[in-house]
């Protein structure tokens, strides 16, 4: 395993999953925007893993936003139940292969936590490999790992805002184009259609190949034809969810420099003393 890339793959996680110090997120959620999800038949679960729930355990229910970081007290509650601690190893990975995997490993960088991972393609990726499945998930004992959260790893829109001129900023945005540009209605009612001023578009889809990240290479041509490499990059997509996405190709193609905005569209596109582009 390279430390210093957070992807892992089937066959890694195949041949490390009887490791006590490995932790397995399932983070997959109920509603999938952005993309055709992909519906099962059943439940399953990869052998061992435990539900990260981040709609519900791992949200701020008191922010009016539809998915908001966890407060760092509440985010350490809920970890130490998944038994997550200082020195896991955790993977996580959801069941339509890259969607919302990304979001739950930088809800644990954001927290400080240095041994989290995302696994390259998820639950169909290990499903059609035929590795070991379960009907339900595991449990461990409670962890010791305590959040905290590291300066400049998730901003709001007032950082965001200050950023818009800055020369050595690039905001980008993971939805998809027509989303981007005006030209298709936002799922949320009420939201404002558009851009951030300057922002750039990586739609997080551009950046997969089935259910897997693209090659580096590919990604690398993708943020520079954007204009994105080497600078401080503010991620941000409907609700902070795929933002993620691109947060975690820019980290395969060495880029170390990232926040996420967390509040995203939902927040900006509803605030009408925030400027917007088409």
């Amino acid at each position: 395993m390279n430390k210093n890339y957070s992807l892992v793959t089937v066959d890694w996680l195949h041949e490390n999953l009887d490791d006590e110090n490995l932790v397995i997120l399932d983070a997959s959620m109920d509603k999938v925007l952005g993309k055709e999800p992909l519906v099962y038949d059943h439940f399953f679960c990869i052998k061992g893993a435990q539900k990260c729930d981040i709609e519900q355990a791992f949200h701020d229910s008191s922010s009016n936003q539809p998915n908001t970081m966890p407060t760092a007290e509440q985010f350490t509650l809920e970890a130490q139940k998944l038994g997550v601690h200082a020195n896991s190893v955790v993977v996580i990975y959801d069941n339509q292969g890259i969607y919302c995997s990304p979001r739950a490993w930088w809800m644990f960088k954001s927290m400080g936590h240095k041994n989290v991972y995302v696994l390259d393609g998820g639950l169909p990726e290990w499903s059609d490999k035929g590795y070991a499945t379960e009907k339900h998930y595991g449990s461990k004992t409670k962890g010791d790992f305590v959040g905290d959260y590291v300066t400049g790893a998730v901003c709001h829109s007032e950082a965001v805002l200050n950023a818009i001129d800055e020369e050595g900023i690039t905001v980008i945005d993971a939805r998809a184009n027509a989303r981007f540009t005006g030209a298709a209605p936002e799922p949320y009612a009420g939201l404002r259609s558009g851009h951030i001023p300057k922002s750039v578009n990586i739609p997080f889809l551009n950046l997969l190949r089935g259910y897997r990240f693209k090659s580096p290479e590919d990604i690398r041509e993708i943020f520079k034809q954007q204009g994105a490499l080497d600078k401080q990059l503010m991620c941000s997509c409907g609700s902070g969810i795929t933002a993620c996405v691109v947060m975690l190709a820019a980290n395969v193609i060495g880029i170390k420099n990232l926040c996420l905005y967390d509040g995203s569209w939902s927040e900006w596109g509803s605030d009408s003393k925030l400027p917007i582009e088409k």
